[in-house]
């Protein structure tokens, strides 16, 4: 059974190579080489970035990652308990 980061590399792998594909077309002054360029970037940044960013983030809590006092408080206390220990 295929899992969700395996999908991910494989979208993650399909465009860098239409990428590098794009680039050798360019260099062979080819027309539609910007469109392979164009969709492995697409692929990247639209794709494979959010499906990796919704599975890696999965059971965590926003607020944990929020600057609300509460959390500025605990990360000058660890300040406080590094320095005292080094």
């Amino acid at each position: 059974m295929i899992k969700f980061k395996h999908i991910i590399v494989l979208i993650v792998l399909a465009s860098f190579s239409a990428i590098i594909y794009g680039f050798h077309l360019k260099s062979s002054s080819d027309a539609g080489a910007d469109k392979f360029i164009g969709f492995g970037t697409i692929g990247l940044f639209l794709v494979a970035m959010p499906l990796f960013l919704i599975k890696e983030s999965k059971g965590k809590k926003m607020k944990d990652y929020m600057l609300t006092k509460e959390n500025i408080e605990k990360m000058k206390i660890k300040d406080r308990n590094k320095s005292k220990n080094q």
